[in-house]
């Protein structure tokens, strides 16, 4: 009998299982940063006896969330789970024991976690147990999941999504500067839902002044979001939204190291941190960009405008797109586009999204994606 057509169905099983648990770690979004998303299934060939996903952080793991479920018919099933287990003591003990003491001998883990106190510790463990351990089942989907958590371990650096609603003609805003609204109420409903799982929100002076947005989730989301301006002189306003509510949500201007200190003193009353940073444009915002990843914030979302977006697309620091395009168009050479920025010389290096999703939404062309260079 030729083995190949059972292993092949093997394998299948395997990835069958594993796009289970990926769609169960996504349950995590906006809830376990700066934790990764994980997922985990329990199983005996097709049946499903145990799955479950880390829902918040500090709380119980993927793995030990699906133990729980598949109790003592955990013994001699095949565990599932899109990251490998943690070994370590950290808010929760190790998953590797809680695995171990289930009677499980064989692990299928989706990719390796590069988290230090972990990084193959938690494979080890478990191989030095008897257990049987796969790993790189649907890796690079796993990889793209948890791609904001990887950046944040491996670089120190938040994971950065531009925003933008712009004409079909490309514009930002007619040429006096008139921008509402470009874009449906239903687009701007997913800007909400984006503001509500995200760890900071980045605007630079001019959009402050111009917009005087909130920058908050209606309705909220699973995280309040720190909402920062790119203000070199500290001179926002106090009469804007973002000073007037800032005991309710916190807002950090970003400012020089030269810029006034009656006006950082202002803001500082009024409740806003300010952070003054040495340096152009450019050097406060890689530096700002450090300063984010040392506070362990996972996800930061730009809304522009065309300088601060133009800025991270010079810096290569730009992760991921949500681009609204509604079918109207203004025209005028006056009227900016969404990256300002020097830009590439040639077509040929253009940065493109990987496997983008295109949607339309109300009327609204909805394009996002991760970006690849």
């Amino acid at each position: 009998m030729d083995p190949a057509p059972a292993a092949d169905r093997l394998r299948e099983l395997d990835a069958w299982h594993m796009r289970r648990a990926l769609a169960l770690a996504r349950f995590g979004q906006g809830k376990v940063e700066p934790n990764p998303m994980v997922g985990s299934v329990i199983a005996r060939g097709a049946e499903i006896i145990g799955e479950g996903w880390h829902a918040r952080y500090g709380g119980a793991h993927a793995e030990v969330a699906a133990l729980a479920i598949a109790g003592a018919r955990a013994a001699s099933a095949v565990l599932y789970v899109t990251l490998e287990p943690c070994c370590h003591h950290g808010k929760t003990p190790p998953c590797t024991d809680a695995i171990l003491a289930s009677g499980i001998r064989h692990v299928v883990i989706a990719q390796r976690d590069p988290f230090p106190r972990v990084d193959g510790g938690g494979i080890a463990a478990l191989r030095a147990a008897g257990v049987r351990v796969e790993v790189g089942v649907l890796e690079e989907e796993a990889r793209r999941l948890n791609a904001p958590y990887l950046k944040l371990v491996e670089q120190q650096l938040p994971w950065v999504i531009a925003k933008w609603a712009m004409t079909l003609d490309g514009k930002l805003a007619t040429r006096s500067g008139s921008s509402r609204w470009i874009s449906g109420e239903a687009s701007r409903q997913i800007v909400h839902q984006l503001r509500g799982r995200v760890d900071a929100i980045l605007i630079g002076r001019g959009t402050a002044a111009a917009d005087d947005p909130l920058l908050t989730a209606r309705p909220p989301g699973s995280r309040v979001a720190l909402r920062v301006v790119l203000d070199s002189q500290a001179a926002l306003a106090e009469s804007s939204q973002l000073v007037q509510t800032a005991q309710e949500a916190p807002v950090l201007i970003v400012a020089s190291d030269e810029a006034p200190k009656g006006n950082i003193a202002r803001l500082a009353a009024a409740g806003c941190e300010v952070l003054c940073l040495p340096g152009d444009r450019a050097q406060r915002l890689t530096a700002l960009l450090a300063e984010l990843g040392q506070r362990r914030m996972t996800n930061l979302l730009v809304e522009g405008g065309n300088e601060v977006l133009g800025a991270l697309a010079d810096a290569r620091q730009i992760d991921e797109v949500h681009a609204f395009i509604a079918p109207k168009f203004v025209g005028g050479a006056a009227a900016i586009s969404p990256l300002g920025g020097t830009g590439l010389a040639s077509m040929a290096q253009a940065w493109r999204l990987a496997s983008p999703q295109i949607e339309i939404v109300d009327g609204d062309v909805y394009v996002h994606g991760h970006v690849t260079r």
